[in-house]
């Protein structure tokens, strides 16, 4: 049965949207911010089944993002201007005469406007076994899901076919599945279209380097399966056969456009919804189409989110000016004729770059490049005759593309060649942001000039960088502007005289790593004294906030057998610095029970501890789970029940793996040498050596470690903060990496060290890190944001510039000699056990909020019992 909407039924007129992605929620904001929502109907027929998500991002699902946190739209602005949005309902006919969309479910809407933003569909070559079970797509959250689960279940090999920008994004999500990952592209060079041949080449040798097997200048012939129809390889073009249990095909997309072609609307000999500079389809003046289903004006189809958010802004102020909609004089009338392609990504941990005429097709130009094969860098400018700057790629080291790409099309104040010079290179002078002219585009993605971000600081009293994005949009896209952003930010408040507080908080004007060098030099192991003597004027005295007194508490812990301090956490006035889980040297749950991790360095263990481990879950009814540090985690402990704990697990041997310090957390291994036959290093002995060396180390934010006893990989070093990767000569260091929310691939420090070269380089920049990152920065952050980045680490810690390496290690060796357990110390100690309580005035009553519920012969939070405390008294009055 199907419900009906038509045509002149409401008071309003109805504008209809086909598809809800991302240029589909561009183009809702668009009207939005025309006042469009309140003079028209607006209803949204989306195909998938959740609103639109950031598919830019999509492979961080791997990495740790829910399908929630890649979400781009908000609720309650599709609420609050009355959309109405129809999820897993696509559009199915058009008919163009009556003016309808009819929806799958039956439901027929009547449109004065139809917008089609339909987007593009996989291409999929046509090869046999290509539909066979283990083949799969990646375009979309579903499609992942899907491949996630087949290979946990059916896989240990992978292989995605295409070596563009989404089959290496494929290709690092099966890596990080587990798979032993082949890629294969049909052109010469991996990202043919992006880069060129000497950065292709720079961009495999990094990969390769990664463990992934790459097939160029081949094509999948045909997909052969088992006798169950499941996949067991591929055939290529060259005659070579790969053994593969699972199949992506990335090798393109094409613009889907079937909607459009059944309703009659022109569409181009290769496909795309034919429009013109309006996005107003040449067919029909009532109907238009954005993003990657249309066909431009200019005879391209756009890929990327960038030019589809400038359409869906290009058909709104269309719409607007038909006279339907509100006039906004600060809105301007757009037109779409063409877009910028340029594009700053990161795959695979590398970050590839290329923009404006990158590949050199201008009469008489030249190249100035820039190669360094060892550290995978490779940087092209492509210089016209007149000296202006036409375009670059830029492979491994993409930090200038923001500054590079603002420049295009104009002479820069610096010799190209000074542009690609890596710092200590010969480098002397760097271009930052506050050299380019207003009219440079600092943000692609929503075409966001300097001149319009100067204007948000002067003209409507914008201060940070938050505010800047509100205020304009910048940085609200792809992202890669935010870094440029943020420095024209702090320049333009210099330069109209206001002073930029740099100071840690409201108690403190001085920087995390200026308090650092004060307790230091003056031996200052007292919050209160630091206070006192350095803190702000109007905060000498006082108590201080919940920002500087954990991160003082963390500096003078780091210090203390420096500086003489108290070097137990929860000793006299370090306690009430400490945050949550440092109060109960544990980590506070949703349900105000703990966890506990006990130490296992390395990630080797004995039976006999492993059984321990077991006994004290069982007697004390804890849920247990294996992290992906290689720890046992332990949760559901009562505050008066952690010493108990600890007691039988310091018995036992164990000891405290500062899971809730912002501390090192664990060094993973593999088997390395002593049992795998690719091993060709002892990493679990240099695992176990280091997290014995580094336990209990307080810095800026939380250490992760891993060593590698080969370059397979397994223990997966380079997503760590230090990574160790074993080769036939030593260890190869890498620092800087990050697998969370925002990952980063680490970068190489020094190869082919000894065990003792490698544990003096660590020390250093450990020490050195500590001594200089922000409050709660981690490691990658630290060597993206400070000054010279790499290469200014790489002079400090391997070939001392500053002179301070004896002092750094110095400052190590004191931490380790100084180690105590925090756990054994804290169950040894009657005064430090009475904390352990509930109730202080109770000491022997349980928390009754502390409760639990079986699930898979294990316990969970009960959940309801918490919101006993928030329902309303039996007739009490309801708000």
């Amino acid at each position: 049965m199907s419900t009906t909407a038509p045509v002149g039924t409401g008071p309003r007129p109805t504008i209809v949207l086909v598809g809800h992605g991302m240029v589909g929620q561009r183009f809702l904001e668009a009207l939005a911010e025309r006042g469009l929502t309140a003079t028209h109907r607006v209803v949204v027929l989306c195909e998938e089944p959740r609103p639109a998500y950031d598919r830019v991002q999509l492979t961080s699902y791997f990495s740790g993002r829910t399908p929630e946190e890649l979400s781009l739209t908000d609720m309650e602005f599709i609420e609050e201007h009355g959309i109405e949005l129809h999820l897993g309902d696509p559009a199915e006919t058009v008919d163009r005469a009556a003016r309808k969309v009819t929806a799958r479910s039956g439901l027929v809407v009547g449109y004065d406007t139809l917008v089609l933003a339909t987007g593009s569909f996989p291409f999929v070559p046509p090869v046999p076994g290509k539909d066979a079970e283990g083949c799969f797509v990646y375009r979309t959250i579903e499609d992942l899901l899907a491949i996630e689960e087949y290979a946990k279940a059916r896989a240990t090999t992978g292989a995605v076919v295409g070596g563009g920008l989404l089959g290496l994004e494929a290709a690092g999500a099966l890596q990080g599945l587990g798979l032993t990952t082949h890629i294969v592209e049909f052109a010469p060079r991996l990202m043919p279209v992006q880069v060129d041949e000497g950065g292709g080449a720079a961009l495999l040798r990094t990969i390769e380097n990664m463990g992934l097997t790459v097939h160029t200048g081949t094509g999948t012939q045909e997909v052969v399966t088992g006798d169950d129809g499941a996949v067991t390889g591929m055939k290529l073009s060259d005659g070579s056969t790969v053994a593969t249990d699972l199949v992506v095909f990335s090798a393109g997309v094409r613009p889907r456009d079937q909607l459009a072609r059944d309703c009659g609307l022109t569409v181009g000999e290769r496909g795309g919804i034919s429009v013109d500079d309006r996005c107003r389809t040449v067919s029909d003046p009532r109907v238009f189409a954005i993003g990657e289903c249309a066909l431009a004006s200019d005879g391209r189809v756009y890929g990327l989110v960038a030019p589809g958010y400038e359409m869906a802004e290009t058909a709104a102020a269309a719409i607007a000016a038909d006279g339907t909609g509100p006039a906004d004089a600060s809105l301007p009338d757009a037109s779409f004729t063409g877009a910028d392609l340029s594009t700053k990504l990161k795959l695979l941990g590398v970050d590839v770059a290329s923009f404006g005429d990158a590949h050199g097709a201008a009469a008489d130009c030249l190249d100035v490049v820039y190669a360094d094969s060892r550290s995978g860098t490779y940087k092209k400018l492509v210089i016209g005759p007149g000296g202006e700057l036409l375009g670059g790629i830029l492979v491994g080291d993409a930090d200038a593309y923001g500054t590079l790409r603002a420049f295009t099309g104009s002479v820069p104040p610096i010799a190209p060649e000074q542009l690609v010079l890596p710092a200590g290179a010969g480098a002397p002078v760097q271009l930052g942001p506050s050299s380019l002219p207003d009219e440079a585009i600092i943000c692609s993605c929503h075409n966001v000039t300097k001149g319009a971000i100067r204007g948000a600081v002067t003209e409507h009293a914008c201060t940070t960088v938050p505010e800047v994005k509100k205020c304009t949009k910048a940085g609200t896209g792809c992202g890669s502007c935010v870094k440029v952003l943020g420095q024209l930010v702090t320049s333009e408040l210099e330069a109209s005289g206001v002073e930029v507080d740099k100071g840690l908080c409201g108690c403190f004007s001085q920087t995390r790593e200026e308090l650092y060098e004060i307790v230091l030099a003056l031996r200052i192991s007292s919050y209160q004294q630091l206070l006192d003597r350095y803190g702000r004027e109007d905060a000498r005295g006082g108590d201080g906030c919940e920002v500087c007194k954990p991160t003082v508490g963390s500096i003078v812990a780091s210090l203390a057998p420096t500086i003489g301090a108290e070097g137990y956490v929860l000793g006299g006035e370090q306690a009430a610095l400490q945050d949550t889980n440092d109060h109960f040297l544990a980590n506070l749950q949703k349900n105000g029970s703990y966890s506990i991790v006990p130490r296992i360095p390395g990630g080797e263990i004995t039976p006999e501890k492993l059984i321990v481990i077991g006994e004290v879950a069982r007697d004390f009814g804890l849920y247990t789970k294996i992290t992906g540090g290689q720890r046992i985690d332990m949760f559901g402990a009562r505050v008066e029940q952690l010493p108990l704990i600890w007691a039988r697990l310091v018995d036992a041997g164990f000891e405290s793996g500062h899971a809730y310090g912002k501390s090192l957390r664990t060094v993973k291994s593999c088997v390395g040498q002593t049992w795998c036959r690719y091993g060709v290093q002892d990493s679990v002995r240099m695992a176990i050596d280091l997290e014995l060396r580094y336990r209990g180390l307080r810095s800026p934010h939380k250490l992760k470690s891993a060593v590698s006893g080969c370059a397979r990989e397994c223990a997966e070093a380079q997503s760590k903060d230090f990574g160790i990767i074993a080769t036939a000569a030593g260890w190869n260091l890498y620092v800087g990496g990050n697998g969370g929310a925002t990952p980063r691939h680490a970068d190489l420090l020094a190869q082919d060290l000894s065990d003792a070269e490698l544990i003096r380089l660590i020390d250093r920049f450990l020490m050195f890190y500590i001594r200089t990152a922000d409050r709660l920065e981690r490691t990658s952050t630290w060597l993206e944001r400070i000054p010279g980045g790499l290469d200014h680490v790489r002079e400090v810690v391997v070939e001392d510039s500053l002179g301070i390496c004896e002092e750094l290690e110095s400052l190590m060796a004191a931490h380790v000699a100084a180690y105590r357990d925090e756990w054994a110390e804290t169950i040894n100690d009657p005064e430090k056990l009475s904390r352990f309580v509930s109730f202080v005035n109770a000491p022997d009553t349980p928390d009754p909020v502390v409760g639990f519920v079986p699930e898979r012969d294990q316990i969970k939070p009960d959940l309801p019992l918490l919101s006993i405390g928030s329902r309303p008294l039996e007739g009490s009055a309801q708000r």
